[in-house]
């Protein structure tokens, strides 16, 4: 058995010799077809079989892209460009897409590069996985994009930023570092100050491009002003001038306040018997006045104006009017006794309050006049009456206000 393998094994090796550039001329074959295989299913992602849907999208400007080049989702590549075309208004990229990946249509499209030396792609970012998705001949607008900063800008930045710069103090700075075996740790404190400085700016980056924008109006207006300010820095520096000179006076002052209020603080030992009494005195007036609040408010009520403007309403129509009653009004005597209207209690009232003038002119629609049947005496009061006869007390219920001799105390508890 195992001499018959080992034949067989010899003779194909012998077969093989003598057909070795066959052999080597289809081994070289096959290695083209499996690198160019590589080359174009591997590294240039030439699919034949595949399907994809086209998509347009609008950027203000190109950002480096070229055709052919990758469109990614968060890195993942999911397509190509296929061109490029210049608009009125920027540039519009076509682009491949697989028709197997799904991305939202309101996803942001940032042009990023893979090193500083280039190769830009085109990375979508979907804020979601909804749709409505991207289909083909989707248009994706330019509010949606951005783009790097161009090389060239960012040149002319860094020019700016150079010429900004000092030599000298440059030169300064490196030989203050250079003092110490420890100038390369400060500096290197310094640098990544900078750089966390700068990414908590980054953060915030529309706070701070608003506080440069406030802070330039602010140092622009600041420059405007530089004359005022420094006639104000003059005016400040002579009032200060005139202080100091004026230093002994201060002196004298603060050496002659402590004689000055020990004088007070005696006066006030002195009378501080009669200042109790007298703010005892406040106190009780200011209480008294408290009390009377509502009817001070009620014997001078805002509604009724001021008396100049009352009088300005008789003066119109180039004369001064007024109105007057000529005619004599009967007053009514009720025989009732009469009381002080300083008087401070509540009384009830009088029982019997007939008027005692038989003229028909009073009271014409008092109850003195109204038609009675024949016999009704109740026009008067009955014969032999105590006319100082006052009614029963008044029920006091939940709701009653307790009147007290001198008015309730205020302010009145409400009822529970």
């Amino acid at each position: 058995m195992m001499d018959s393998i080992s034949r067989l094994l010899v003779n194909a090796v012998r077969r093989g010799h003598r057909q070795r550039t066959w052999l080597s001329g289809l081994a070289l074959a096959l290695a083209a077809v499996v690198a160019l295989a590589y080359l174009f299913l591997g590294a240039l992602r030439v699919n034949p079989t595949s399907s994809t849907y086209r998509i347009t999208i609008h950027l203000p400007q190109s950002g480096g892209l070229l055709e052919r080049q990758d469109v990614t989702v968060r890195g993942v590549p999911v397509g190509r460009i296929q061109s490029l075309a210049i608009t009125a208004t920027g540039v519009d990229v076509v682009a491949n897409i697989d028709s197997d990946a799904k991305i939202p249509a309101s996803s942001a499209v940032r042009v990023s590069g893979l090193s500083a030396a280039g190769e830009q792609y085109v990375d979508l970012l979907p804020a979601s996985s909804t749709g409505p998705y991207l289909r083909n001949g989707s248009v994706i607008a330019r509010d949606q994009a951005s783009i790097p900063i161009p090389v060239d800008q960012l040149l002319a930045d860094a020019n700016g930023v150079l010429a900004q710069t000092d030599p000298e103090k440059l030169e300064l700075i490196k030989r203050e570092l250079s003092l110490s075996p420890a100038g390369p740790q400060k500096l290197t404190d310094i640098v990544d100050g900078g750089v966390f400085l700068l990414s908590t700016l980054d953060a915030a980056l529309p706070e701070t491009v608003s506080a440069l924008k406030t802070s330039r109006i602010a140092l622009r207006t600041i420059a405007d002003l530089d004359r005022g300010l420094y006639a104000t820095t003059h005016n400040v520096g002579r009032v200060l001038s005139g202080v100091n000179e004026m230093d002994g006076g201060y002196r004298r002052f603060v050496q002659s306040t402590p004689q000055m209020l020990a004088s007070v603080d005696n006066l006030f030992d002195d009378n501080s018997a009669a200042m109790v009494s007298l703010l005892a005195n406040t106190a009780s007036t200011a209480q008294l006045l408290y009390l009377r609040v509502p009817a001070l408010d009620a014997l001078f009520p805002n509604y009724r104006g001021s008396t100049l403007d009352a009088l300005m309403t008789t003066m119109h129509d180039h004369g001064l009017w007024a109105t007057t009653d000529a005619y004599p009004r009967y007053t009514c005597d009720y025989g009732t006794p009469r009381r002080p209207p300083s008087s401070a209690d509540y009384p009830e009232p009088f029982r019997y309050t007939y008027c005692r003038d038989d003229d028909p002119e009073v009271l014409i629609r008092g109850a003195k006049n109204a038609p009675r049947p024949a016999g009704d005496d109740t026009a008067g009061p009955p014969p032999a009456a105590d006319l100082g006869q006052m009614t029963d007390p008044t029920p006091k219920g939940r709701y009653t206000i307790p009147t007290p001799y001198g008015g309730p105390v205020l302010p009145i508890e409400p009822p529970h």
